[in-house]
């Protein structure tokens, strides 16, 4: 299966130096909201397709086509509808491959790395409550839900959450560097990444980012009730340590309840699939050194991976070693150079005829 979302997330288009719906093509980039997320895959795969079609060329196993809504918001009338209500579509399907991997990342050494997405952090977006007595502001009270809230905020946002060092992560760093590491020295060998360490950093551990509060109407008013918002999320096979340290850091006196909570994936970088993404690669870019890595966010893959489907991120690019592509997610003037696209379709074909 090759699989992508339509839909991107808002956007100013103030801040934008191209307007972000304009699609346009400059300075040997496709500008606009989704160019990286993830409409540059969506295009490679029905440029692929679109070719192979004309040509008369079927790859030598079938090939199912998913094009999702809704997976900047958790996917629930996209991929997880599809997934639950239409698994006929995907029969037979085994393996898959999606976004956010495949991408070049040049390092020290002048290593160009492909990162090729083998695993998925797990999310909690939970919202907690605090409920007290509502009074004056001017009396005593005890019973002060936004101060129990306000505390337990404050717990989980300080806490350091140890280090776990993951097979993907561990996997990444032996194909990248040939080193090994343990939860000892794995923050030092992030270091090494430059501009890469603040997105593989996030996946040395679980995290819980408070994002949002809530409580009152009047200053002089003390609320009933207060709430908040914490996007959570975990490492694969730490899911039960996460719960257990966020109930823990909760107290007593603060609920939770999710907004949205999904699996964390994680496969093996193994296989004749990791073989052809490889080769494919290796074919274009000799240079090229692919390597497993873990994403911190999520992807439809969570749907699909509960049909039993192997899936990894592989949307290749050949970027250039000054493009911070991993920063344009969801961000200001987010572009993707054409000659990358045009590696990419290559790429892809390659893959298609080797999967």
């Amino acid at each position: 299966m090759l699989h992508g979302h339509l839909d991107v997330v808002p956007f100013d288009a103030g801040d934008w130096k191209l307007h972000p719906l304009s699609g346009e093509v400059a300075d040997g980039c496709v500008w606009g909201r989704g160019a990286v997320d993830m409409k540059d895959m969506d295009a490679m795969i029905l440029a692929v397709m679109r070719q192979r079609l004309s040509e008369g060329r079927r790859p030598p196993r079938d090939v199912v086509l998913v094009f999702t809504a809704d997976e900047e918001a958790g996917g629930e009338y996209g991929a997880q509808w599809l997934a639950r209500e239409h698994r006929d579509v995907f029969e037979g399907c085994t393996e898959a491959i999606g976004e956010v991997g495949g991408f070049s990342v040049s390092v020290e050494e002048g290593r160009r790395l492909y990162l090729i997405e083998a695993a998925e952090k797990g999310i909690a977006w939970m919202r907690l409550t605090a409920t007290g007595r509502a009074g004056h502001g001017s009396m005593l009270n005890g019973d002060n839900a936004v101060t129990e809230l306000a505390e337990a905020v404050g717990r989980i946002g300080r806490y350091e959450w140890p280090v776990r060092v993951t097979p993907t992560v561990r996997a990444f760093f032996k194909d990248a560097f040939d080193i090994e590491i343990d939860a000892v020295d794995a923050e030092a060998a992030v270091g090494r990444l430059g501009p890469l360490a603040r997105m593989v950093g996030a996946t040395l551990r679980n995290t819980a980012n408070p994002t949002m509060l809530a409580a009152g109407y009047k200053a002089n008013v003390i609320p009933q009730v207060a709430t908040g918002h914490v996007d959570g999320r975990f490492l694969p096979g730490y899911e039960e340590e996460f719960f257990s340290t966020i109930d823990e850091l909760l107290g007593p006196n603060v609920t939770r309840e999710f907004l949205y909570h999904d699996v964390a994936v994680e496969t093996s970088f193994e296989g004749n699939l990791v073989r052809a993404m490889a080769d494919a690669l290796r074919a274009e870019d000799p240079e090229a050194r692919p390597v497993p890595y873990t994403l911190s966010g999520g992807t439809d893959l969570k749907a699909f991976s509960r049909l039993g489907i192997r899936g990894f991120g592989f949307a290749p690019l050949r970027l250039p070693a000054d493009l911070d592509f991993s920063g344009m997610f969801h961000g200001v003037d987010e572009r993707v150079p054409v000659d990358s696209l045009r590696f990419g379709v290559r790429v892809l074909d390659r893959f298609l005829d080797d999967c």
